[in-house]
């Protein structure tokens, strides 16, 4: 596999492309939720414009009035495809894939297909709120196996959580985040290929969520798909591979992956769950697999240009906040425990200074004192937050 994922881009950076005014008027989440003097670095959304190979072909589709139901397996092969050019891996099986309405709903079908009611899910806080809330909701219980000091997995907390889960002989799975969010960690080779081998060993079934895979930003870091390493055969995994990297949230469609110790599972997931993805939204994921690693180039430039931006900026204004930057994702991780402002310091930001993040509450164990912000924006909004934060706590 390929050991840098970014690759030169002649386009312009598309966090530079659109002013506030401009972005003031979507009427998403991000631009909603609260009043018009807020910032907004909370929630996961990009402040761009959609790749001009996504917008071709949602407007084709438009014009022919092509807004059926999805059908065939063009999303997946432009997957595969994609995986084999910018992480090096081959061995992506079309004919092991389904189409799903988004990873989220992907990985509630994953886990009851592998588990049953009341089974444990064991999770790595701090981690992205939905696994507790989408687990709790299947009736499952979670499990906790806390990352280590350094934010990666701790292999002995982890080997622990597989032993008590399956203790008694139920069944179990490991809802693993990869890359992680909230810290933008990219797991290696090895490291991957070590859960396998526990998984293997305490028969628990992984259930990776890779939504974030194709935002690597780090030079020199590179995404390891679960299902390539050794040891994974009965894993699963779901991609919604333009959700994050081309910013598509709001064009529902993700693929559901399947180890070849897995098959037999995937083909027992319920023929009407591959109704509930949007056509649009295949075609648009598709075209950006396809035509748009150009501008993913230059968002992933622009991304790390910015977590650079936000360390020097913490370093100068809030030297007490402690931030390792990732290698992934566009969401920093930021433990603000020096500052003294208790458990929700996000909330202490949006109060004071005017800028919504992410509470660090909610992603489980390690995350209070801390919060999450939302890196994919121009320079000039990641200056006037921290600007913001420092006048907050002066």
């Amino acid at each position: 596999m390929t050991s840098n994922e970014q690759h030169p881009s002649d386009e312009a950076n598309p966090l530079r492309s659109l002013t506030l005014d401009q972005l003031r008027r979507r009427t998403s989440m991000k631009w909603r939720t609260y009043p018009a003097d807020v910032l907004p670095l909370w929630v996961a959304e990009m402040d761009v414009p959609l790749a001009a190979p996504v917008v071709r072909a949602v407007t084709e589709a438009m014009e022919l009035g092509d807004t059926g139901y999805p059908v065939g397996t063009a999303y997946a092969e432009a997957l595969a495809a994609f995986a084999g050019k910018r992480w090096g891996w081959d061995d992506l099986a079309v004919e092991r894939t389904a189409i799903v309405p988004d990873v989220m709903l992907g990985v509630v079908e994953m886990l009851k297909l592998v588990t049953g009611p009341g089974d444990p899910v064991i999770v790595n806080p701090p981690v992205y709120p939905p696994f507790y809330e989408f687990v709790t909701h299947l009736d499952r219980r979670v499990v906790e196996a806390p990352l280590g000091a350094d934010l990666r997995i701790d292999l002995g907390v982890l080997e622990e959580a597989f032993r008590r889960a399956v203790t008694g002989g139920g069944r179990a799975a490991y809802l693993l985040c990869s890359p992680h969010n909230p810290t933008g960690t990219v797991h290696t080779a090895d490291e991957l290929a070590a859960v396998a081998a526990l998984a293997e060993r305490y028969g628990v079934r992984v259930v990776a969520d890779e939504i974030h895979a194709p935002v690597v930003t780090a030079p020199g870091a590179r995404f390891v798909p679960y299902l390539s390493v050794p040891g994974a055969e009965r894993g699963l995994a779901l991609m919604s591979a333009s959700s994050k990297g081309w910013n598509l949230a709001g064009l529902k469609a993700a693929l559901a992956l399947a180890g070849p110790g897995a098959a037999a599972d995937l083909a027992r997931m319920p023929e009407e769950v591959g109704h509930g993805p949007s056509h649009v939204g295949v075609l648009a994921h598709t075209a950006a697999l396809r035509d748009g690693a150009a501008w993913l180039d230059a968002v992933l430039t622009g991304i790390d240009e910015n977590r650079r931006l936000l360390t020097r900026l913490l370093a100068e204004h809030l030297p007490g906040v402690v931030h390792r930057p990732g290698e992934a994702t566009y969401l920093a991780w930021l433990d603000c425990r020096p500052l003294d402002l208790g458990d929700d310091p996000a909330d202490v930001f949006l109060r004071r200074g005017r800028v919504a993040l992410s509470s660090g509450i909610p992603f489980g164990t390690g995350g209070a004192g801390h919060l999450r912000l939302n890196l994919a924006t121009s320079p000039e909004v990641i200056t006037e937050a921290v600007r913001r934060m420092a006048a907050a706590v002066d």
